[in-house]
């Protein structure tokens, strides 16, 4: 049987991060995961993810998104890979019933953030919006923006090819295709079964995202739900000036879920801009999921979210494609030691807004692997919050 200090089911977002850094650490690792990463049935492709150094979802991620930050840059360096662009970030709220008292709006929100932890930002009005971002020339006069020009994107898919190049580089063994079929903890350790071995390791590390409650089963299968998401690449108008003006951008356009939409900038010889929301109604099952965007939901996208909103762009899609994200009650993260498992940490599921963390929770993980704690304070995402109370 291969014995191994740590093993690592499932290569996505968070679990290229925790091999990375352990195999970087010296460790004797493996990873393991169904598909062959980085691929297209989990949450994390699709070319581009948001980063922001004031995450308007709560306080607790920002010093989790500032070393991630650090370790996009090294990982560059590192690779010679480009992934992570400082393309600028607007968050802004042109809502015909925005409140400037209302505390849960997520631009007030952001900007909030960003004063009491002194992150570099700028707070605009509806003029400057118009002015300096022509995208966004039918913002309501009440608009108000927060534009911040560290934050930009991170490319997934390169994110996650380059950190597993490198975990193998330093020695991790990586094991893709596979299926966990079981999971026995004891006091020595962890044994991990799959359709084509069995595995023993001191430490188990599960970031397994959208099957994650299948696998895993009580408390996970009831508190974590699979929602299925689309993404929208739209054609840019033939005279549209785009490219190179344009942010990485998220706007609220009125109260709920489906009035929130972000997007990316128009990007050299692509000839379109990615818009898209998220939707939190309608679970689905990850193998299932229906991977393809119809006609019909294309056209919805466009006169919902796009249409009146963002200028420069036409409605015709000249790309698609569907991701699934996996959400808590809360929608913040799970990183807790499995309940009944000994030697088992359960990392995600990242509820929409992983990515950005990605980096920097691999390393916190890999310290828990090696020292048993990390250096982040992560006990805010602890399974205790959800105790006594229904999904």
């Amino acid at each position: 049987m291969e014995r191994y200090e740590a093993l690592v089911i499932g290569l996505g977002a968070m679990g290229a991060a925790t091999v990375y850094q352990l195999a970087k650490a010296g460790a004797k690792v493996v990873g393991i995961d169904r598909h062959h990463p980085p691929h297209t049935f989990g949450s994390s492709h699709g070319d581009t993810r948001i980063t922001r150094l004031s995450v308007g979802e709560g306080a607790q991620y920002v010093p989790i998104v500032r070393n991630a930050q650090r370790i996009w840059r090294e990982l560059e360096a590192l690779s010679g890979e480009a992934l992570f662009d400082q393309s600028g970030l607007l968050v802004l709220t042109s809502s015909p019933d925005f409140d400037p008292a209302d505390k849960s709006d997520f631009t007030l929100r952001t900007i909030g953030l960003a004063q009491t932890y002194g992150i570099e930002h700028e707070v605009l009005d509806a003029t400057q919006i118009r002015q300096r971002f022509p995208q966004f020339k039918h913002v309501l006069d009440s608009a108000i923006g927060y534009f911040e020009p560290g934050g930009g994107f991170v490319r997934p898919e390169r994110c996650i090819d380059v950190q597993l190049r490198l975990a193998e580089q330093h020695g991790a063994t990586l094991y893709k295709g596979e299926t966990v079929t079981d999971i026995l903890a004891d006091e020595q350790g962890v044994t991990v079964t799959t359709d084509q071995r069995t595995l023993r390791a001191d430490k188990l590390v599960i970031s397994t995202g959208n099957w994650a409650g299948g696998l895993l089963g009580e408390p996970f299968d009831s508190l974590l739900k699979v929602y299925r998401q689309k993404l929208f690449w739209f054609e840019l108008e033939a005279d549209a000036e785009l490219v190179g003006a344009s942010p990485t951008f998220i706007l609220t356009h009125g109260r709920g879920d489906d009035k929130i939409n972000y997007g990316f900038p128009a990007l050299a010889g692509e000839g379109s801009m990615k818009i898209a929301t998220a939707q939190y109604h309608t679970a689905a099952q990850p193998d299932t999921l229906e991977r393809s965007v119809s006609v019909a939901e294309a056209q919805d996208m466009y006169q919902q979210q796009v249409h009146g909103r963002i200028a420069g762009v036409t409605g015709k899609v000249l790309k698609s494609a569907v991701c699934a994200y996996t959400v808590t009650p809360d929608r913040h993260f799970i990183i807790d030691n499995h309940p009944t498992l000994q030697h088992t940490l359960v990392v995600s599921a990242c509820s929409g807004h992983g990515f950005k963390h990605s980096a920097a929770l691999g390393e916190a993980f890999a310290q828990w692997c090696l020292r048993g704690a990390s250096d982040l304070d992560l006990s805010s995402f602890s399974l205790k919050r959800f105790e006594g109370k229904s999904s």
